[in-house]
């Protein structure tokens, strides 16, 4: 078969920049979803005081979700055929649940750092109340590790995986004989393969 006559097989290139995006975005989520959210400034008796709450107290679930996502990432990396697809439905499931929890959390965050400053003593009408840069990273993340899963989930199939020399010893073939390891070596084969 000449070189124009073999079947050309398109290489699928969405592989790494789909996993390392993956993985950036679930990892900002939930370093994101730890750090403090919004921040509440009120007054009591003459006192500023300020009270901030972090995107675990207002809304757990993102940082749970986010290191399943970052588990699922793990998990995709060492898995062949469906159930490499299987685990990207998980972590797309996971990374939606996380967007969603942020999506939720921007009142339910104020509403929380206020309720922090009234228990320091804050009174009255006069909170002034603001999203920190981690409220919006955290959803960045868990956007970016949705469309990565996204993709995963369309694409794991025709992605490279691991070679065999990674499964366990009892999965490999062993040789028949000393012979035939002799005779692979020989023939500058791997007779462990």
């Amino acid at each position: 078969m000449t070189e124009a006559q073999a079947p050309t097989r398109r290489r699928d290139r969405s592989y790494g920049p789909t996993v390392l995006a993956g993985l950036l975005g679930a990892g900002l989520t939930a370093v994101a979803g730890s750090r403090d959210w919004a921040t509440t400034q009120g007054d009591a008796a003459g006192i500023k005081v300020e009270a901030s709450v972090t995107g675990a107290e207002s809304q757990p679930l993102v940082a749970a979700a986010a290191l399943v996502a970052l588990a699922a990432w793990g998990v995709v990396l060492v898995m062949r055929g469906r159930l490499r697809r299987l685990v990207a439905v998980v972590g797309l499931v996971a990374s939606v649940g996380a967007l969603l929890s942020v999506v939720l959390g921007y009142s339910a965050a104020q509403d929380d750092a206020v309720a922090a400053a009234v228990a320091r003593g804050a009174s009255g009408d006069s909170f002034e109340t603001t999203l920190s840069a981690w409220y919006f990273l955290s959803a960045l993340g868990a956007l970016v590790a949705t469309v990565a899963f996204a993709v995963a989930v369309a694409r794991a199939p025709r992605w490279p995986t691991m070679g065999s020399k990674y499964d366990a010893p009892a999965a490999r073939p062993a040789p028949a004989s000393d012979e035939d390891m002799w005779r692979a070596l020989d023939e500058g084969r791997d007779p462990t393969s």
